[in-house]
């Protein structure tokens, strides 16, 4: 790919035009979108006009705006040079990382080396710095917290890296744990056995099984309780070796409950605590476990600590605007 930044038009004033060259026109025609809609969405975020002549895209509009889109397009092409898809998310990640990473460093990603999880239906590959980090940390140490809002993959990946170590033989069992917390509203008495009563709770854990694994054999596994989902308060008494172990939503665990969660640690497991310190649900005056955990354990070797902005966020980019929207509301004195 080739750069060329067109002179000023003396009739035109004082803005100029900066003309990417991409060599592969396949490629350039994934960049671009279905019916452009790619390049539609930079222009609509950057105020900018691009256009497509050939095998070059033509970027006017301020200085600044034009360098963004430059980025914004560079890091995007050499993604579809790696082999990897451009995806909504890909393009919302560039444009809000790019606001405060200088290109260079953002760029570094893509060239340093991809992490890759490999599961039974899909290819997961983290999508930011801090997703980067965080499954290098799950691989790593023996203990690893996710601490951050809500959509930033926080325990999408955690499952992805369960899956992952399981079908390669180095856990033999997963176990996928939640607070059974209610959000603020009384769900009364649900109907039927404790398992119909607990899996409405348990749902997200199952979400993100669905898509990694293909539905008899997921059925297979959980009835053979090779792949356990349960409530944290079941997880009192036992001992998990060699067990991929996720505690998710882990800000509405008492600190009893996480002391006793952290302590199920056996030979051989590795274990994820995930959780968003902005959405605690417990009671008034019960002080939520994952904050003491944080406390307490940060200087602990073989423990990792992750966190997420914002930033980070791969849901729908209004996902980000809200949660930067009430960030912003709490700092307010």
């Amino acid at each position: 790919m080739s750069l060329t930044t067109l002179p000023p038009d003396a009739a035109a004033g004082p803005a100029t035009e900066t003309v990417l060259e991409f060599p592969d026109n396949m490629l350039l025609i994934d960049l671009c979108g279905e019916f452009d809609k790619n390049l539609a969405e930079l222009e609509s975020r950057l105020g900018v006009q691009i256009l497509r002549r050939g095998n070059q895209l033509s970027i006017m509009g301020e200085a600044s705006s034009q360098a963004d889109a430059e980025h914004v397009l560079t890091a995007l092409y050499e993604r579809l040079e790696a082999g990897r898809p451009v995806e909504p998310g890909d393009i919302d990640r560039e444009l809000r990382m790019n606001t405060d990473t200088a290109p260079e460093a953002q760029l570094e990603m893509f060239k340093g080396g991809h992490v890759e999880i490999k599961t039974r239906k899909k290819l997961v590959e983290p999508r930011t710095d801090a997703q980067k980090s965080y499954v290098t940390g799950l691989f790593e140490n023996s203990l690893a917290f996710g601490i951050g809002p809500a959509g930033t993959g926080k325990t999408y990946l955690a499952v992805a890296v369960g899956v992952n170590m399981f079908i390669n033989g180095a856990v033999d069992r997963i176990i996928l744990s939640r607070p059974a917390v209610e959000a603020g509203e009384k769900l009364g008495y649900l109907p039927g056995d404790m398992k119909d009563k607990v899996d409405p709770y348990m749902q997200p854990l199952y979400d993100a099984l669905n898509d990694f694994l293909p539905g008899k054999q997921l059925a297979k596994l959980i009835e053979e309780k090779r792949i356990e989902i349960a409530p944290l308060a079941f997880m009192r008494g036992r001992t998990l070796s060699n067990a991929f172990v996720v505690l998710d939503e882990a800000q509405n665990a008492t600190s009893m409950q996480m002391k006793m969660f952290l302590t199920r640690l056996g030979e051989g497991s590795r274990m994820v605590i995930t959780g968003d310190r902005t959405q605690i649900d417990l009671p008034r005056g019960v002080q939520s476990g994952l904050r003491d955990a944080e406390r307490l354990l940060k200087t602990i070797p073989d423990i990792s600590f992750n966190y997420f902005t914002a930033k980070d966020v791969v849901r729908h980019p209004l996902v980000a605007a809200i949660i930067e929207a009430y960030e912003a509301d709490a700092e307010t004195p």
